[in-house]
């Protein structure tokens, strides 16, 4: 008998409104739980430690590393970013669904370790859009947005490795969020205009932006 999955994995491009996504997920459906992850990393504004993610030093981070407490880790900007073992086994004696909400670094590691998940991938309809929402935020440099634009163009090659795409138009978070919970429990979709068809035509349409 094939198990019922019990992780999420959520994955998009910086700038695309995962937070906001995740956010309308879980105060709607009970089914669904956080796993906080452990960042090295600044907080931004109106974050919170042990909320948003764990902060703490790197030193403390390698030693954690060293002990195995990561299901998976990644270091992108100079920072690590890593999901604990502890959080999943938590909810799963809770009978809930963790949500991963990871780098698509770490959520290849997570595919490698199991089959036991459904993957979603968060992605905007055009580099332009992406753009503007990165710089909208006022929380970049110059040079990260130009990071994080380079880093979601080769992004875009994995995204066929999910099983689904899904595009935020407009900024559509509460829908967005919607139908990762239809997806995720085999449900009729309210809005099947958000998620992509044919992912590797998309990913062909998306590389010309």
């Amino acid at each position: 008998m094939t198990e019922k999955p019990n992780l999420l994995i959520l994955s998009g491009f910086a700038g695309v409104g995962k937070d906001t996504v995740l956010n309308h997920l879980l105060s709607n459906d009970a089914r669904f739980a956080p796993s906080i992850s452990f960042s090295t990393r600044t907080p931004r504004p109106k974050e919170i430690d042990g909320v948003d993610y764990y902060f703490i030093t790197r030193d403390a981070f390698e030693a954690k590393l060293k002990r195995g407490d990561f299901l998976e880790h990644t270091e992108f900007c100079g920072n690590y970013y890593g999901t604990p073992r502890s959080e999943i086994e938590r909810n799963a004696k809770l009978g809930r669904i963790t949500v991963l909400e990871i780098e698509t670094d770490g959520a290849t590691q997570v595919m490698e370790l199991t089959d036991n998940y459904v993957s979603i991938f968060l992605a905007m309809e055009n580099f332009e859009t992406l753009e503007a929402r990165l710089r909208g935020r006022a929380t970049e440099t110059e040079e990260s947005i130009r990071m994080r634009l380079a880093k979601a163009r080769k992004e875009l090659l994995l995204l066929p490795r999910y099983q689904h795409v899904l595009v935020n138009y407009n900024n559509r978070a509460a829908d967005v969020a919607k139908t990762i919970s239809q997806l995720f429990f085999n449900e009729p979709l309210s809005y099947p205009e958000l998620c992509v068809s044919d992912i590797e035509e998309f990913v062909q349409t998306l590389s010309k932006t």
